[in-house]
């Protein structure tokens, strides 16, 4: 239960900063200037999210916060399928506080207007920043989360130097938000999809919720390939 806790606690946090960095900071007006923190600072606002929650929680839960991270650590054999259940729960209640409370502060200016992609939610076509479709949404999706993983998988082997284990991650999530913004709003992470997804759609906007099945799907497959590669690293003979 303590490790659960603090999976909601992290994923909550990440959430926060990087959906809330994305909704309140990426465009603020001051006058007739532009002093957002763009696509550039939304993305450092992920990576840095899951840096400073690595070190923080990373030695009582290991810092999944993302259902994907989990199941590929099952798959990869660094971590049990009996308890994912728990961990992926957690991180999902985790997201969902979180976005509630990004709506909660957001409306709280006048300027605030609720619309189909508020929140940083994850989506293609019309939801997709650049208008990407569906296929493109998958692909980017597989890849992306694949690519994450496979990047854990290899900082966290005990054969390599894990000392700065949390900054490679946290930067490696910061490449990937760099990259794939433009086609889904960057997920890799259902649980981050499900928290702004399910608030926007009890807010009566449910667009969200209706592609929110490509992010669920997209990641776990991609965290299952990375996890079956990897492992084939770790029973090759060594050289």
């Amino acid at each position: 239960m303590s490790r659960s806790a603090a999976e909601l606690i992290g994923t909550f946090w990440l959430v926060l900063g990087g959906c809330g960095s994305a909704v309140l900071a990426a465009v603020f007006m001051a006058g007739t200037n532009d002093i957002g923190i763009g696509l550039l600072g939304v993305s450092f606002a992920f990576g840095l999210t899951v840096l400073t929650m690595a070190y923080a929680i990373g030695h009582i839960s290991g810092c999944h916060l993302n259902p994907a991270v989990t199941i590929g650590l099952a798959v990869g054999g660094r971590f049990s399928f009996a308890e994912a259940p728990m961990y992926i729960g957690a991180q999902t209640v985790g997201a969902i506080l979180a976005a509630s409370l990004i709506l909660m502060i957001a409306s709280g200016t006048e300027g605030f207007a609720l619309t189909q992609s508020s929140l940083a939610v994850n989506g293609y076509g019309e939801l997709s920043p650049g208008k990407y479709g569906m296929t493109t949404a998958l692909i980017t999706e597989i890849v992306m989360t694949a690519m994450f993983l496979f990047i854990i998988l290899g900082v966290t082997d005990k054969r390599g130097t894990a000392v700065a284990g949390g900054l490679a991650i946290g930067l490696t999530l910061t490449l990937i938000h760099l990259i794939s913004i433009p086609v889904t709003n960057t997920s890799v992470n259902p649980a981050r999809s499900t928290g702004p997804a399910l608030v926007l759609a009890l807010s009566g906007e449910g667009k969200a919720l209706a592609q929110l099945w490509l992010f669920w799907v997209a990641p776990m497959i991609g965290a299952a390939i990375a996890g079956m590669v990897y492992r084939g690293f770790e029973t090759s003979p060594s050289k």
